[in-house]
This record gives C-alpha cells, sequence and structure tokens, in this order.
C-alpha cells in the first residue's frame, strides 16, 4: 500500500506542472488567434504570449528536471549528465 501512494504522489508532482504547460500552451495559441485571457487586454497581447512561453518552459523544465533526477538516481543516464562526487 506504500508503493501504491508514493507512485500516486509522484504522479501528481508530474500532473500539476504538466497542467501548467498546457495552460501555457494555450495562452500562446489564444494569443495568435486573438483571443483575451483573464487579466490581459487587447492591447496586450504580447504579455499574454510571453506569460504564456515562461508557463510553458517552467512546467518543461520542472518536468525534464525530475525525470533527470529520478534516472541519477537510478544511474540510468550517460556520463555526460552524471554528477562529480569529488566535492
Amino acid at each position: 500500500m506504500r508503493i501504491f501512494m508514493i507512485r500516486i504522489i509522484a504522479l501528481l508532482i508530474l500532473v500539476i506542472p504538466g497542467i501548467i504547460a498546457a495552460y501555457g500552451i494555450k495562452m500562446m495559441r489564444d494569443m495568435v488567434f486573438g483571443i483575451t485571457i483573464g487579466p490581459f487586454t487587447s492591447s496586450l497581447l504580447w504579455l499574454q504570449f510571453i506569460s504564456g512561453l515562461l508557463l510553458f518552459l517552467a512546467g518543461l523544465a520542472f518536468i525534464g528536471g525530475f525525470i533527470l533526477h529520478r534516472d541519477r538516481k537510478k544511474n540510468k543516464v550517460q556520463n555526460r549528465f552524471k554528477l562529480d562526487k569529488k566535492l
């Protein structure tokens, strides 16, 4: 039962940034079609695009970092991605 809960928590840790990244993509797409969202006005569509881009990159970076950290723990990465333990 404990392993099941750990896996559910890990899934939630990955789903939340995934939703944030998907919302960022939606914001960028809406800007292309001229649809404003929330606090942005039609004159600030460029700010909506930048905000969407930042949300997308933040979600993608978190998921990528999570996967890299997990693979480093399991020693499944190439030599160039391994950390030096000489410190």
